[in-house]
């Protein structure tokens, strides 16, 4: 089925005068193959069938990125603004307390801790590495629009070049 969305997806993006750049799975899909190799490889393989140039986008370190490295694929290592992360990597599950970062200053803070110093704190206290290549800010919150703006005026002022 992924290879049928990103045809479909790539159609509609030709017949408009564009081209696909990138992949990334969506929801439930996306937290699944962070974890999960035997998702992680058919989601590779369907975007490199679909497209061996095609970037695939991926929760940094996760099996996702592993997959597509390994089926030669370009990699995004995405990381989360507004996300907090668990001490394994993986995003806090948003059924619990805590999971969403609600707060300007702690998000920015987050977000140049990730693309400076290479880490995040996850929930437990601990620093764990990270690799940010491409930041997500969920677009659905009521901050999202002032976030956006905050982060990226943040980075610009650090020196740091957003593509």
């Amino acid at each position: 089925i992924t290879l049928y969305q990103i045809g479909a997806l790539s159609a509609f993006v030709k017949a408009e005068g564009g081209s696909l750049h990138h992949v990334k799975p969506h929801g439930a899909m996306y937290n699944m193959a962070a974890v999960s190799r035997e998702m992680s490889d058919a989601i590779a393989s369907a975007v490199y069938a679909a497209d061996p140039e095609l970037t695939l986008y991926g929760l940094s370190g996760s099996e996702l990125i592993k997959a597509a490295i390994h089926a030669g694929l370009k990699v995004k290592n995405e990381v989360f603004a507004d996300r907090t992360y668990q001490k394994d990597g993986t995003l806090t599950p948003r059924s619990k307390v805590g999971a969403m970062i609600d707060e300007q200053d702690a998000a920015i803070s987050q977000v140049l801790k990730m693309v400076k110093d290479g880490v995040v704190t996850c929930q437990q206290g601990d620093e764990i590495a990270i690799q940010a290549d491409t930041i997500c800010l969920h677009g659905d919150g009521s901050h999202a629009l002032v976030f956006a703006r905050a982060i990226s005026e943040r980075l610009k002022e650090e020196g740091i070049i957003i593509k």
